[in-house]
């Protein structure tokens, strides 16, 4: 697979990852939720970033995640230039191509969003506000797709848990955190096609 195409793949995982998140940002208030088909919901979430919605503490903490996570793009930009010039196998290049693209794409919000938007906290938000929500570096990460294939109180007689509200899939995310998925679970799948033994 060339780097050309590569970066197409990546170009067009990023459009579709902003344009959905711009539409959520100008359309949904912060927390407002839409059933689309009972399993499946687009419901609007923002986070400052990490997995889980876990934090760096401190007034800095974000900003050295938003660095940290520079950097890691930037080595993942290395390995897919190196890997396509080594003309490694193409579900290498592919997956490499799905975690950067997906990197990149919530490095964006984390970067420019808290500049470019004002708060989506009781109303719907304004791209290129006069009143931004935030700072350069220290823009949130807005998540839209929500998945509970299971939203039921848990029958008594299993252990512990039994009688408790029990959500399966509970995380929200967005396309570039499919994309990164996706990509990780294409190394875990085909890792022998990706990385062939000489």
């Amino acid at each position: 697979m060339s780097l050309k195409k590569a970066s197409l793949l990546i170009l067009l995982i990023l459009i579709v990852d902003q344009v959905s998140k711009i539409y959520i940002k100008t359309n949904f208030m912060l927390g407002e939720e839409i059933n689309v088909l009972g399993w499946f919901r687009i419901l609007f979430v923002e986070n400052d970033g990490m997995a889980w919605g876990a934090k760096i503490p401190g007034s800095y903490g974000k900003i050295l995640l938003t660095s940290f996570r520079i950097v890691a793009i930037g080595l993942i930009s290395y390995w897919l230039w190196d890997i396509v010039k080594k003309k490694s196998p193409k579900i290498l290049i592919v997956s490499v191509s799905l975690i950067l693209a997906g990197a990149i794409g919530n490095i964006i919000d984390s970067v420019f969003y808290g500049i470019i938007f004002d708060s989506s906290l009781g109303n719907v938000a304004t791209l290129f506000t006069e009143e931004p929500y935030g700072e350069l570096l220290k823009g949130k990460v807005v998540d839209m797709l929500y998945f509970p294939l299971y939203n039921d109180t848990l029958p008594n007689w299993i252990p512990i848990w039994g009688g408790e509200r029990f959500v399966f899939f509970e995380p929200v995310f967005n396309v570039a955190d499919t994309a990164i998925s996706t990509g990780f679970g294409l190394l875990v799948v085909f890792n022998k096609k990706a990385f062939p033994k000489k």
